[in-house]
């Protein structure tokens, strides 16, 4: 699934992303490091296409990996709508600067309207 370790196991680490996929779906856009965000990006991109497919078995796939059903819900009737002409890109990373504590880079991460 990741190809970064991100610092923490495989559990942690996909539990971590599925959290952060759910939460940017949720919110519609988060601030995050750079090394999660790059992660993010392919997997929410992944949803949206889940979303685009429309069917039992992509909602099931959808609500296998995302966390909240009214994520999942707002995820197939409002959000993969927007996108049905668009193919790919519905994420957008912007530099944000660098966390004060560790220097870690930060960056927004939303969908792209």
């Amino acid at each position: 699934m990741a190809y970064r370790k991100l610092g923490v196991n495989m559990s942690r680490r996909r539990a971590m992303l599925r959290n952060i996929v759910t939460s940017l779906l949720k919110h519609g856009k988060i601030e995050t490091t750079e090394a999660r965000a790059k992660e993010l990006n392919s997997l929410a991109e992944k949803m949206i296409t889940l979303g685009k497919r429309g069917d039992l078995a992509a909602r099931r796939q959808a609500m296998e990996f995302l966390l909240d059903e009214t994520v999942v819900k707002e995820l197939f009737d409002t959000i993969a709508p927007k996108y049905t002409d668009r193919q790919g890109g519905y994420t957008r990373i912007m530099k944000n600067g660098y966390r004060r504590g560790d220097a870690a880079e930060m960056v927004l991460v939303e969908l792209v309207d």
